[in-house]
């Protein structure tokens, strides 16, 4: 079985792969820039309890992560660091993403197959090419957005479409 796998890893398999994901995290942009939008300046504190991130500290944790990581796969390396302190605003959150995102995907849209191949260490956990991290990044900010956009009624805001409608927004095709 294991080598069946991995034999399935050629050069081409791995840059469709790479493809794939990269169009994913750019199409996801879309939707988590209208669930950070959503989030209301003055309320932007909110945590539904002690233990959670507020609103202003979990949309800049996915929109951080989702550069750094990219930014660390193209460095092949993934170590910890300690994250940048976020913009003011939620609004400095979203130009920061629109200006950082789009560049960390043509970071590793550049990568090689040989690069995408090539084992690294995650975080000390576990070792697999680089280009099995891909995803775990697309499924991280799809996770924490399903967070924030629960917060959204509570804070006084609407839920926006993200893939279809939402009680509060119509599908608009």
């Amino acid at each position: 079985m294991q080598s069946a796998t991995r034999s399935a890893l050629t050069p081409e398999f791995v840059v469709l792969y790479r493809e794939l994901i990269l169009s994913t995290i750019a199409a996801e942009m879309q939707a988590t820039k209208r669930v950070i939008a959503a989030v209301p300046e003055d309320r932007k504190n909110y945590k539904p309890d002690p233990k959670s991130r507020s609103a202003h500290e979990l949309a800049w944790h996915i929109v951080n992560d989702d550069v750094v990581f990219l930014n660390k796969i193209a460095d092949m390396r993934l170590e910890m660091t300690p994250p940048e302190p976020p913009p003011a605003t939620m609004a400095e959150i979203l130009k920061w993403y629109e200006l950082n995102l789009p560049r960390a995907i043509q970071r590793v849209g550049r990568m090689t197959a040989d690069q995408l191949l090539t084992p690294i260490s995650f975080f000390g956990v576990m070792e697999e090419p680089v280009f099995q991290y891909l995803m775990l990044i697309n499924n991280h900010s799809v996770h924490h957005r399903g967070q924030l956009s629960a917060y959204l009624r509570s804070m006084g805001s609407r839920v926006p479409s993200i893939y279809g409608d939402s009680a509060d927004v119509p599908f608009q095709p």
